[in-house]
């Protein structure tokens, strides 16, 4: 068998760093010979899908993008926990799945609810939540809680609710339901050398800037795919562009469900496939950007499922460059954000009403 050091070789420094187009970062024959969505059409399986909202490893968006096409198709359930790469679902939801689509007994798995979620504020020890599935007798330390039933993920209840910027982003300018105009453009300057919890910590940075909401008089729910649109000019024909959706004031410590909601990242020189969001497979490639020149681009950020609770702010950062993800060029690449043109649609569980009834306008 092949050793790591062979393996390295072959594949990670040798077919994978020839194909993956790191410079760029485009899509292209590569990426599409791996892209299991291409193969979807072909599962015949009842599929039990687990995934973690904090896996920073392998993207949330790579389970959700496969669950929403198997939709219809096959028997589906969608676990999901919050903490980071691996973790199974509970024993007693993989035994009666598998009684069922393996055994073929009929214990009517498939009438119960078909996506669970391990709730932020669970901790090992908590009871079940009602109608939850436990981990079964001998759930030791370290293991994860039981999660909470819902109809589908995302929440059916969930809807897009755009909020917009208001200026003062250096410090933290305001994100609110209703759009300011007039405002003018706010900048920023490039520096990889800070990372993006040290940016959300600060009380000002020229580094990035960040948006926040009204504290919240009452939880809000999160459920689903959050998408921006900014519209932004660069001073350089390439720079990274970064998005993290916040809780605040920031938690120091791993990231997670206490101080990330969610986050994304775009390339602005792929602008003219960033019309729409979840756009994840376009041919076109990046064209260098002309310093000074405004340009669109929508893209989604990861999948999501928090209740933000009552207390805190949510805040929409933007910068440049993300040490834990992008490239790292010099420092010094400036940012020009378009406030007016700059906004988040949302996915909150009650949509509108919810942000109004947690005391956002």
């Amino acid at each position: 068998p092949l050793g790591r050091d062979t393996c390295n070789a072959v594949y990670r420094d040798g077919e994978f760093a020839r194909g993956r187009n790191r410079a760029t970062g485009d899509y292209n024959d590569f990426w599409r010979q791996r892209d299991l969505l291409t193969r979807v059409r072909k599962i015949r399986a009842a599929v039990l899908m687990a995934h973690a909202f904090n896996d920073w490893n392998v993207v949330p968006e790579h389970s959700v993008r496969i669950y929403q096409a198997l939709k219809g198709r096959v028997p589906l359930r969608a676990y999901f926990h919050q903490r980071g790469h691996g973790g199974n679902p509970p024993l007693e939801m993989m035994n009666r799945w598998f009684t069922r689509y393996l055994y073929g007994v009929e214990n009517g798995v498939e009438r119960e609810p078909r996506a669970w979620i391990v709730r932020e504020n669970s901790i090992d020890g908590d009871a079940p939540a009602a109608g939850s599935q436990s981990a079964g007798r001998g759930r030791g330390r370290g293991a994860t809680p039981p999660p909470t039933p819902y109809p589908d993920y995302p929440n059916p209840a969930a809807k897009a609710v755009k909020l917009h910027l208001s200026s003062g982003g250096g410090r933290a300018g305001q994100l609110t339901l209703d759009r300011q105009r007039g405002q003018g453009p706010e900048k920023l300057v490039d520096n990889v050398e800070v990372s993006g919890g040290a940016l959300a910590a600060a009380e000002m940075s020229p580094h990035r800037l960040l948006y926040s909401t009204a504290e919240l008089t009452t939880p809000l729910h999160v459920s689903g795919t959050p998408r921006v649109k900014i519209r932004l000019a660069s001073s350089k024909p390439a720079a990274n562009l970064s998005v993290w959706l916040v809780v605040l004031p920031w938690t120091d410590g791993p990231i997670g469900p206490a101080n990330v909601i969610t986050r994304g990242w775009a390339d602005p020189q792929n602008h003219r496939a960033l019309r729409k969001g979840g756009n994840y497979d376009s041919r076109d490639r990046g064209a260098p950007l002309v310093a000074g020149r405004f340009y669109d681009v929508t893209f989604d950020l990861q999948p999501d499922d928090q209740v933000i609770p009552a207390g805190k702010r949510i805040g929409l950062m933007i910068f440049s460059s993300d040490r834990d993800f992008t490239l790292w060029p010099a420092p010094g690449t400036e940012l020009t954000i378009d406030v007016d043109r700059t906004l988040i649609d949302l996915p909150v569980v009650g949509g509108r009403t919810s942000l109004e009834r947690a005391g956002i306008r």
